[in-house]
């Protein structure tokens, strides 16, 4: 196994490092913008040092692990002298291998290995990051040290192309990101009716975990439930009455992702193509209401 070296201390950083040394590689050396939390990460792994730059990590390990912000990832490659043999890893998600070509000029093998996973705390990532996705991006020989990473850490790994990497980061910021959203506006509905939106999380928090476990049971488009599952148009209207009387501001999202709901409950063959249409025009009028609306103010 090679000598692994660490430049960002933060959550993701943290979590890799801990979890690859539990697992046997041997971590030698962290670097972070704040001495504190490379101190604080150096100390939870047998034999490793905070150090004081991003050179002193390369000089002293065979495998860099880039876990700084996306942003910073282009400034600290530039900024080292890189040795002939090592390998230099980012863990960004959106980020191609691009960013590292000032280390491949260098003779540096150069990668990528991203977890598909959410991290809202260090603690949380360390738990989380082992039996997730992890997104790799290299040629060999260092293809395969990822792959075997991925399969240390107990979990699947897939292969992406420069190309593919802005899109495989937008696909994981709808399905996390913008799941975390929906739930907000839900909440915000629950406010018309005065439940507080702490408690209208909790209330709901139950019909979400129903749901992933739909998902993880029964697949897509089979767990879909719902009025739209059902082409039931009449309840549809109801809520479009309602919203547009409570919180206008809404309503499109509603009706677009209405729209995008239509071909699933399609597919799972619980409503026919008229029932479809029905649903569509529905939801279209809607729209068309609104923009009507809005350009009459």
């Amino acid at each position: 196994m090679p000598k692994l070296g660490f430049i960002g201390a933060g959550t993701l950083g943290t979590a890799l490092a801990i979890r690859l040394s539990e697992r046997g590689y041997v971590v030698v050396a962290v670097s972070s913008r704040s001495q504190t939390s490379a101190e604080k990460l150096a100390q939870a792994i047998d034999d490793c040092r905070a150090v004081d730059s991003s050179q002193a990590v390369a000089d002293a390990a065979e495998m860099v692990f880039i876990t700084t912000p996306d942003d910073a990832i282009a400034t600290v490659v530039s900024s080292v002298n890189w040795h002939s043999g090592q390998s230099v890893v980012h863990c960004s998600g959106a980020d191609s291998v691009d960013s590292l070509e000032p280390a491949r000029k260098q003779g540096v093998s150069v990668g990528a290995i991203h977890p598909l996973q959410t991290f809202a705390s260090v603690e949380q990532a360390i738990n989380n990051i082992s039996g997730s996705t992890f997104a790799l991006e290299a040629q060999e020989p260092l293809l395969s040290t990822l792959k075997e990473i991925a399969t240390t850490l107990d979990g699947t790994w897939i292969e992406l192309t420069a190309d593919d990497k802005v899109l495989y980061h937008a696909a994981a910021v709808i399905a996390c990101n913008y799941l975390v959203t929906l739930v907000k506006l839900a909440t915000d509905l629950w406010q018309t009716f005065n439940v507080a939106p702490d408690r209208a999380t909790q209330a709901l928090l139950p019909l979400l975990h129903g749901t992933i476990a739909n998902i993880e049971r029964v697949g897509i488009p089979k767990c879909l439930t719902g009025p739209i599952a059902r082409g039931d148009t009449g309840t549809i209207r109801k809520h479009i009455n309602a919203m547009q009387k409570a919180d206008p501001n809404l309503l499109p999202t509603y009706l677009d992702l209405g729209r995008q709901t239509i071909p699933i409950a399609l597919a799972k063959g619980r409503i026919n193509q008229h029932q479809a249409e029905a649903l569509q025009n529905l939801l279209k009028d809607s729209i068309g209401t609104i923009q009507e609306t809005d350009v009459q103010q």
